[in-house]
């Protein structure tokens, strides 16, 4: 069973590097900067989430500075990604709990040494971070094989059926993690997000220009183009 699962996930990620060309190399950021801009990508596009990144280190060039700022000036600093009253608090307290774990909050290698399943539980611990944000640290940052669940790949893994149709995002990522190979975690991650984002769209999909369309249990629906 597991291996069929496998042979399937390397078929799609075989066919979605062919439709797409290879991913791009990661961002490396530093694991407390890859932290916060998980935290400022929640609901809002790339564009938006880099903007309100920048805009929050010309405002707070230090993190310590941002654990110590009021929440509404943070918020004025993030403004241009959406959501900042609520982003502000939250990222100020997972900065602030941090410091209380006596990690220090500028030092770019902060986080890096912890081993794999120290630091997942230390950053689900954190107040507002789950499971998809633990998992886009460990991966963006320290090249680390967890695979990151968002609205697009958990989309794309329920139309082909790689999960149950009531599957959760949380239970998505749970199960794609036991069953992708190390060697397939990043690039299948950034090409089911831009299958997600160009085809499998969540309204209307272009299932007649899918290249996984073989693979999906939703061939039969007519493309409504």
């Amino acid at each position: 069973m597991v291996t069929g699962v496998r042979r399937r996930l390397r078929t799609v990620a075989a066919r979605l590097r062919r439709a797409y060309g290879e991913a791009p190399a990661p961002r490396h950021l530093p694991p407390i900067d890859e932290l916060v801009l998980t935290i400022l990508s929640q609901n809002t596009s790339d564009v938006n989430r880099d903007r309100a990144y920048a805009d929050l280190r010309r405002s707070y060039p230090s993190w310590a500075g941002v654990a110590a700022a009021p929440a509404r000036s943070i918020a004025r600093a993030i403004r241009r990604g959406g959501l900042a009253l609520t982003k502000a608090p939250r990222i100020r307290a997972t900065l602030r709990s941090l410091a209380g774990r006596g990690v220090p909050l500028d030092e770019p290698r902060a986080l890096a040494e912890l081993g794999d399943a120290e630091l997942w539980n230390m950053l689900i611990g954190l107040p507002g971070v789950g499971p998809k944000t633990a998992a886009c640290v460990l991966l963006f940052s320290l090249d680390r094989p967890h695979f990151p669940v968002d609205t697009h790949v958990h989309r794309v893994a329920i139309r082909l059926g790689l999960v149950g149709e009531r599957a959760t995002a949380v239970q998505t990522q749970s199960a794609l993690q036991a069953h992708i190979p190390p060697d397939l975690v990043y690039g299948l991650h950034m090409g089911l997000i831009r299958h997600g984002r160009e085809v499998c769209v969540a309204r209307r999909p272009f299932c007649s220009q899918c290249v996984l369309a073989v693979l999906c249990p939703r061939v039969g629906v007519v493309d409504p183009r």
